[in-house]
């Protein structure tokens, strides 16, 4: 009775282990066994943009512009025109693994950013990156704020659609369009062209962190007010990201530099089980922020930054796991 009611529909007792010995479809996604299909995303990925990148680099372009032109061809603008084609190789309930793995790379990413950043020089041009910072996001926030005008008395009577002040809706569009102009892509570049240690990349790369913190927490005043909540929740997140701040670098940094000096990593190189450490710190630092309204990638960035940039930790340990970020 029990093997019975145990028994599919079907009449298949287990799944097909024979693959496409036995028929399978390798491209058809299964959500128990993801990682066939993504492997074929990724590979199309990663072939697609080193393709692209070749020509692009006799012009002197980095890799994050192949990155981005090949994600616009990837995507419905072109190829997925296709009939058939995003369904075959990107279907839908696909994408969630594919952004988890994307969102892994960039909260390492950061983290290796943060590193490489010397904290002396960041709050040495703190006045110029403030000035640099408010004009990036004010032009951008100011140009949304222009569009909402004509987008809400265009559509604000449109059957289906939710009734919300135009303060509100513009607010909204204003800091959709300031923190779209994110830093992750003028890191990566800053990166690759090695001006991530120069003047002008750590006043581009705090600026753009700055901007990122604002623009998350402007974010939440705005789902707040759509909510009929109130705007005390934005502050609410700005004192906790400050007291989370606070909290690394002076409870969790000291801690964190004398279990380094103990296992000698500071002088020699991370040893297996700090390299660990680190990562699960990176990784908790994500969760914070994340759950508290900031994007996860700027807890693994403040991670980096309390690491110690002396003797040969953040070198090694960026050896260690640079290539397989980039």
């Amino acid at each position: 009775m029990v093997a019975a009611s145990a028994t599919p529909p079907d009449g298949v007792r287990a799944a097909h282990q024979g693959g496409i010995l036995e028929g399978a479809n390798p491209v058809h996604y299964d959500s128990k066994n993801p990682i066939i299909v993504f492997i074929i995303q990724a590979g199309i990925i990663i072939i697609f943009c080193r393709l692209l990148q070749y020509p692009l680099s006799k012009i002197r372009q980095p890799t994050v512009i192949a990155e981005i032109i090949g994600g616009i061809l990837l995507g419905p603008s072109v190829l997925g025109r296709i009939p058939g084609f995003s369904h075959a190789i990107f279907p839908e309930e696909s994408i969630p693994t594919l952004s988890l793995a994307a969102n892994l790379g960039l909260v390492l990413f950061l983290f290796l950013v943060g590193l490489e950043v010397d904290l002396r020089l960041l709050l040495k041009n703190w006045k110029i990156s403030l000035s640099v910072g408010a004009a990036g996001m004010a032009i951008p926030f100011g140009l949304g704020c222009a569009v909402a005008y004509g987008l809400y008395h265009e559509f604000r009577e449109d059957a289906g659609l939710e009734p919300i002040s135009f303060g509100t809706y513009m607010l909204f569009v204003g800091v959709a369009m300031a923190i779209t102009v994110s830093h992750e892509s003028p890191e990566r570049i800053l990166t690759e062209l090695k001006l991530l240690g120069s003047e002008v990349g750590l006043v581009v790369l705090s600026a753009g962190v700055g901007n990122d913190v604002v623009g998350w927490i402007l974010l939440a005043l705005c789902v707040a007010l759509v909510n009929a909540g109130s705007g005390i929740v934005a502050l609410y997140v700005l004192l906790t990201a400050i007291a989370y701040i606070l909290f690394l670098v002076y409870a969790i940094r000291p801690v964190f530099l004398r279990i380094l000096r103990k296992s000698g990593s500071i002088q020699n190189g991370p040893t297996q089980s700090m390299v660990a450490l680190t990562i699960l710190l990176v990784f908790a630092s994500a969760f914070f922020t994340g759950i508290i309204g900031v994007h996860p990638i700027f807890g693994a960035f403040l991670v980096g930054l309390i690491c110690p940039h002396d003797g040969g930790f953040a070198i090694k340990l960026t050896e260690k796991i640079e290539d397989l970020v980039a």
